[in-house]
């Protein structure tokens, strides 16, 4: 068995041709840059083990220095476990952070975002609750050829696209690194909307205008306001949700109020457009301020079946369902109630519902964030706008009766809408999901405003108590889901080891 040696004036090697196995060194022990101790124990490769490796056909061995050859009589012994090749170590690289962190719960450009879901809120919501006073001039003035069911459906049609939309729009601001393009987007259709309806004189062309054309816009900028919220808050979450909310409480107010008193002065069509031309102006805002927190997980399904597993989710949605097909009964068809009944200020009764609202939206979101859960305050709160619902029967020509209604009902129907994405982030478990999440729950939502109004709209002519009984059945079955949405998940929870907490 041959041998190299190679001789130094401070150490002498051995290593071994493409025939043998490799010496130990002599050396003492040395550091390298990581303060690691290498011995003269441990194996040391030299340039001949090194020629001996097998090397790509066609390429040139490494030049020969020119050691003369040494015998050994013994065969060197490996240690267990040890390496031909020695390798350097390294300090480990520091972990990449999995996520954002928590949630600031505060900062400037958190309170902005509520700032601009505010905004996304009265131009969306804030026209739904606006309806009533286009149900009354449509069917007295502009179609009187039309019934209130059919008249019904263009609102109920805007409706159903705002709460529908965000089911395919809910991965799609998943998956968008920068949710600002749905706001450009759905800004210029509802805008473009408003305009083509002050131009519209026949059921098609509104059907084409204010039903699909704002209602699309509308589920675009809705999803934006209820999703990017949950990001920025956790401790404030419901609150915020509801500040952003009470949104469209004010676009309830300002809309109506505008056409009422701009309509005699100026016509129908510049009615509209003063309406569009400030939807413009306030959608300025969420379209400069609105900023994601949180990077998309990538490429989404439109339908994720996986969150449709969880069953306390469903039972809420199923809950979400029953309360859209009572909740916006009085809000389409409370002035023609109040006109038909001999009160005063009819026209004013819709303004009543939506100032109800505005504390409808903060106070409850307040408490859900510091004293219950939202499931807890949402169940109160449905139950009492059913109570009210079935009380709306006794009320017949008192005007001041209506209005204290009025704004009872407005507060309670507030904060069902306000708690529904507090609610569903609440039951999440991935937020960055909170899309499809809130998506897929306000599709059932979509169901049941498209199916309730109509159904009203075709029952009063013939019986007021019987529409007003169909409201409060409704939302009667919605408060009962919902209470079986918080024992299933309370159930779940505790089987996980945790109980539900406000």
């Amino acid at each position: 068995m041959a041998f190299y040696k190679m001789d130094t004036p401070s150490q002498s090697v051995y290593s071994l041709n493409a025939h043998s196995d490799t010496s130990w060194d002599s050396r003492p022990p040395t550091r390298n840059a990581y303060n690691k101790v290498y011995s003269a124990e441990e194996p040391t490769l030299s340039y001949q083990a090194l020629t001996a490796l097998p090397h790509s056909p066609g390429s040139s061995p490494l030049p020969s220095p020119g050691f003369p050859p040494v015998s050994s009589p013994k065969s060197p012994r490996f240690p267990p476990g040890s390496s031909l090749l020695s390798t350097t170590s390294y300090p480990p690289k520091p972990a990449k952070p999995m996520g954002p962190g928590p949630p600031p719960d505060g900062g400037l450009t958190a309170w902005l975002q509520v700032l601009g879901g505010y905004f996304l809120f009265f131009n969306t919501w804030g026209l739904i609750n606006a309806f009533g006073v286009f149900e009354t001039y449509y069917s007295e003035i502009l179609l009187p050829g039309k019934t209130p069911s059919s008249i019904a459906w263009i609102g109920t049609l805007t409706s159903f696209l705002l709460c529908a939309s965000p089911i395919s729009w809910g991965p799609i601001f998943d998956g968008l690194d920068s949710p600002r393009l749905l706001v450009i987007f759905g800004s210029f259709c509802v805008v473009f909307g408003m305009m083509m309806t002050s131009l519209c004189s026949e059921y098609w062309q509104l059907m084409l205008a204010q039903g699909i054309v704002v209602g699309i816009g509308g589920g675009s900028l809705f999803i934006t306001a209820t999703s990017i919220l949950p990001s920025y808050f956790s401790k404030k979450r419901a609150l915020v949700m509801g500040l952003s909310a009470s949104g469209s409480s004010l676009g309830g107010i300002i809309y109506p109020l505008i056409f009422r008193n701009l309509q005699p002065k100026v016509g129908y069509g510049w009615a509209v457009r003063v309406m569009a031309f400030i939807a413009l102006a306030t959608l300025v805002i969420p379209c400069v301020v609105v900023k994601p927190r949180m990077k998309p997980p990538g490429r989404r399904k439109i339908f994720d079946t996986t969150i449709l597993k969880e069953i306390p989710y469903e039972v809420f949605n199923l809950a979400t369902f029953f309360g859209f097909v009572g909740q916006y009964i009085p809000y389409f068809f409370i002035e023609q109630f109040a006109g038909s009944h001999g009160i005063d200020m009819a026209f004013y009764m819709l303004t009543f519902l939506n100032v109800g609202s505005i504390p409808g939206r903060i106070l409850p979101s307040l408490l859900a964030d510091k004293f219950f859960h939202p499931l807890h305050v949402l169940a109160v709160c449905t139950g009492g706008a059913t109570l009210l619902a079935f009380c709306w029967i006794a009320i017949k020509d008192s005007t001041s009766g209506l209005i204290v209604w009025c704004l009872l009902y407005g507060f309670c129907s507030g904060a069902f809408v306000s708690l529904q994405g507090a609610a569903v982030a609440s039951m999440a478990t991935d937020l960055r999901t909170i899309g499809t999440r809130f998506g897929i729950n306000m599709f059932a939502g979509a169901i049941g405003i498209l199916i309730g109004s109509p159904v009203g709209g075709a029952i009063f002519p013939r019986s007021w108590p019987g529409a007003q009984t169909f409201c409060g059945v409704m939302l009667a079955c919605s408060t009962v889901c919902i209470v079986a949405t918080h024992l299933v998940y309370e159930r779940s929870k505790r089987a996980g080891g945790t109980k539900l907490e406000g």
